[in-house]
């Protein structure tokens, strides 16, 4: 069991902090950042709010955490995707595909951390936006690099705008974490996809 230290050195706190995180992530995920009291986040991780504020300087110190957990999910579970894709065009695809199935079911219906926050934190707190136009563009420079590298291999067509579809494969994954939490079904996710990838020549 790991257990948190994530405000200050000293005695570790008596919860295993990973699992109290995807708590915090669930719930972000669902309503949001400012949707969401501190009591919720007690509950959600599984903690008291007296161990939290110990553990955690307060709610933006708790996102924070939480937005560094699921990224780290995220890009666990995307590298496991991506080892066997032969060239850059079936990077790509790896990468819609993955975002397509994680916008339907009880996954879909949650919604995604960083989409569940973006608009709302844009305007409200400097710092967690910045950390979410990070997240965003991190994915969008993915997308290029592996247009990029689809074009050099064949796979993509030479004569590809590759900032402008990457920005609209971007705009695309986005939408389709959106669209999850109305209950779309597997086969519009899939059929979305097979359109982008028409696109790529």
């Amino acid at each position: 069991m790991k257990t948190s230290s994530l405000r200050q050195p000293g005695r570790p706190r008596e919860f295993d902090a990973e699992l109290a995180l995807d708590g915090a992530i669930a719930l972000f995920s669902e309503q949001g950042y400012a949707g969401t009291s501190i009591s919720e986040l007690a509950r959600a991780m599984r903690v008291t709010p007296g161990s939290l504020y110990k553990a955690f300087a307060d709610k933006q110190a708790i996102f924070l955490a939480a937005l560094t957990r699921y990224q780290q999910l995220r890009g666990e579970a995307l590298n496991r995707r991506l080892a066997d894709a032969p060239n850059g065009r079936t990077k790509v695809e790896a990468l819609l595909r993955h975002y397509s199935e994680s916008s339907v079911g009880e996954t879909g219906r949650r919604g995604c951390l960083v989409v569940s926050c973006a608009v709302e934190l844009a305007t409200r707190d400097d710092e967690l936006a910045r950390r979410i136009a990070q997240s965003l563009g991190a994915s969008e420079a993915r997308f290029e690099e592996f247009l990029r590298q689809g074009q050099q291999d064949g796979s993509v067509s030479p004569t590809l705008n590759v900032p402008a579809t990457a920005v609209m494969l971007l705009c695309l994954t986005q939408g389709m974490r959106v669209l999850g939490k109305t209950g779309r079904t597997t086969e519009e996710m899939t059929q979305l996809v097979d359109n982008a990838l028409t696109l790529l020549g």
